[in-house]
């Protein structure tokens, strides 16, 4: 059976469960469009340069990729081809008509054997290390924070404050491992996690990195 999973903290990713899955054959992951949508609408909606929210699909067992053999998108009448990565990132449109078709997105693994689950991702977008200075990774942490209360909805991060998940600052992976002699980095192989000041707001001053960065993530509190 699909099941859900989020790189989010327990306790808040009830606000995520409308992205239902089910299944028309063993080997197949089918999820409705619409929670697809409602999520981007949220990041359509907010002023983000570099912030946003990916779709992936993992093994429930190893979390390890569920490679897509095929994907596609599903209307009462129309059917399109799903775009997609080597990664098993999909790459959906934001079509309120899809929306408004109650359309499923229908993907076919390439190993049968996999049990396939959802996971959403906050990630920063053409991010590389140009940006790597205390500007723009407070800029950065500072939409992050941000998008992950939109995401949360009115009722946690309005009413309910106390149960969003601290955030300590950003999670950056590099194509190699790395060493950086600043106190705000604590880095482990490839993996950095910076813890970011309110002091870094429109500070331009550069971190000396020549690594090829890969990914820029949150960094949660567990």
């Amino acid at each position: 059976m699909n099941k859900l999973m989020f790189s989010l903290p327990r306790y808040i990713i009830i606000t995520f469960m409308l992205l239902g899955t089910f299944s028309i054959h063993a080997k197949e992951f089918v999820v409705s469009y619409d929670g697809f949508y409602d999520r981007l609408k949220v990041v359509n909606k907010g002023d983000f340069q570099f912030a946003q929210v990916n779709f992936y699909i993992t093994d429930i067992a190893t979390n390890d990729a569920c490679l897509i053999k095929t994907g596609r998108i599903i209307t009462e009448r129309q059917e399109f081809p799903l775009n997609y990565t080597d990664q098993a990132q999909m790459l959906l449109p934001f079509d309120k008509q899809l929306d408004s078709d109650k359309a499923v997105v229908v993907i076919e693994p390439q190993n049968d054997n996999h049990d396939c689950q959802l996971k959403l991702q906050i990630e920063a977008r053409e991010f590389n290390a140009s940006y790597l200075n205390k500007k723009h990774l407070y800029q950065l942490d500072q939409e992050f924070d941000e998008l992950l209360s939109n995401l949360s909805g009115f009722f946690i991060s309005k009413l309910m404050s106390f149960l969003l998940p601290e955030q300590k600052g950003v999670v950056l992976t590099f194509a190699e491992p790395i060493v950086v002699a600043d106190p705000a980095f604590t880095c482990e192989g490839v993996v950095c996690h910076v813890a970011i000041s309110d002091e870094w707001e429109g500070d331009k001053t550069a971190f000396n990195i020549t690594a090829t960065l890969v990914r820029v993530t949150p960094w949660i509190a567990n």
